[in-house]
């Protein structure tokens, strides 16, 4: 009989045991967080810290020391996002009743962006191109992160203002912000080579990548659309209840999209409307955006456990003490300013304003695009850009993690809604349920 000194667990059943305790997780948290001000990014990040703290666990899951796995993990997940977001929009599409959606892009992020980059250009003394590539990547609200400020599910009546501001931008800016990190690429290649960029970035990067993802997503929403509820036969994919379709959606949206070089995260989430258009009330909507939510929830729990694993290998080692200050303008001041700067003149309550200017969320979307632009770009201290970006993901999710739930059940009550209602019909016995819902 072997000793017990002599035991060695094999990693491949440590990997299964921790992927059942996740899945389980992944269930159960966001139910016993619910009341709480506390959020489900926060608790994955303390679990990350103290996992990776442990002596034997070796591995240091620092972004710079993998570079192509940190883009196309961080890419994954905000497609997932993004198909969710569209999804769960219950709103049609339209011009003036999106109009804070348009002001949230067409003001807001651009003069983010800007006030971003003169901030890490004058006082974190960053060159031009690389606070650009800085700015680009903290002035769009996460898809990912934002989750407790969305819409709820399709069909279920939880969208006011704000949580449809907030859904909308999110999925909308992700590919609105491209052409800015492609412009710190060009900006950066043309000073070191000479090479014109304004010309190129203004036809394809702007014009072409744009008004092609816009129409690529809006096609193959049509198609995906037709084929699951349209189609005058037997075999339309809604007949089979499987919410994988939304997955399939997403990834032809997303590869079709990148083959004709267009913006891929602007086309799935088109994608999304479209095919939530194609039968709006449909039952078979809820199924396929609970397939979605379900992955990117496992996916974004993998994501920022492997965060606070970083954030304990000194992720965060190379910051200075401006970086620190600028982080924290850009949460305080930065994203409510331009916020509200975007809502003048918009006809709403100053606390729907205030909440849709605070919750500009930072998160996986700011991951992917610094990856991106680090993986393209030729830049001296790296390590600096993600300390930075780093920090900036971490106040966030602590800030708005914490405060997201006071605030909005406070705003529930101002307008009128009871913020415990779902959570008791949850927690009511079934035949209750099968009552209220009657």
């Amino acid at each position: 009989m072997p000793e017990l000194s002599d035991w060695s667990p094999d990693p491949y059943i440590l990997i299964l045991a921790g992927a059942g305790f996740l899945i389980a997780l992944v269930a159960w948290l966001p139910l016993a967080l619910k009341r709480l001000p506390l959020s489900l990014p926060i608790v994955c990040i303390g679990i990350g810290a103290i996992l990776f703290s442990i002596p034997q666990v070796t591995l240091r899951p620092m972004p710079m020391a993998y570079p192509e796995i940190t883009e196309r993990f961080t890419e994954f997940v905000v497609i997932i996002a993004l198909m969710g977001a569209g999804l769960k929009i219950d709103r049609v599409f339209n011009l003036h009743r999106w109009a804070v959606t348009w002001r949230l892009l067409v003001i807001t992020m651009p003069i983010g962006i800007a006030l971003i980059t003169v901030l890490a250009a004058l006082l974190m003394g960053l060159p031009w191109p690389v606070a650009l590539l800085l700015g680009a990547a903290l002035a769009p609200t996460d898809p990912v992160l934002a989750a407790d400020v969305q819409v709820g599910p399709p069909k279920t009546g939880e969208e006011d203002e704000v949580r449809f501001g907030l859904t909308s931008e999110a999925g909308l800016n992700d590919g609105f912000a491209f052409p800015f990190v492609h412009l710190a690429i060009a900006l950066g290649l043309a000073a070191t080579t000479g090479e014109p960029w304004a010309l190129r970035w203004v036809t394809h990067n702007l014009l072409w990548e744009i008004g092609a993802g816009v129409a690529a997503g809006w096609l193959i929403g049509s198609a995906f659309g037709w084929l699951t509820f349209r189609i005058p036969a037997e075999t339309k994919l809604a007949k089979t209840g499987d919410g994988l379709i939304a997955l399939a959606a997403t990834f032809v949206s997303y590869g079709l999209t990148e083959l004709i070089h267009a913006y891929g995260f602007l086309a799935v989430f088109i994608t999304a409307l479209a095919f939530r258009h194609a039968h709006r009330d449909h039952d078979f909507q809820r199924d396929m955006h609970d397939v979605t939510e379900q992955i990117e929830r496992l996916a974004m729990m993998v994501l920022l456990l492997l965060f606070g694993g970083a954030l304990v290998s000194g992720l965060l080692a190379p910051l200075a003490w401006v970086d620190v200050i600028a982080a924290i303008v850009i949460l305080l001041v930065v994203r409510p300013a331009t916020g509200l700067i975007g809502l003048i003149g918009f006809k709403a309550a100053w606390s729907e304003k205030l909440t849709l200017a605070f919750f500009g969320i930072r998160g996986v979307g700011s991951f992917y695009y610094l990856a991106y632009g680090l993986n393209h770009m030729t830049i001296q201290g790296g390590e600096r850009l993600w300390a930075i970006v780093g920090l900036v993901v971490l106040c966030s999710i602590l800030l708005h993690g914490l405060t997201v739930t006071p605030i909005m059940r406070e705003l529930d009550r101002q307008q009128g809604r009871d913020p415990d209602a779902d959570v008791e019909a949850d927690e009511a016995p079934a035949p209750e349920r099968e009552e209220a819902a009657a």
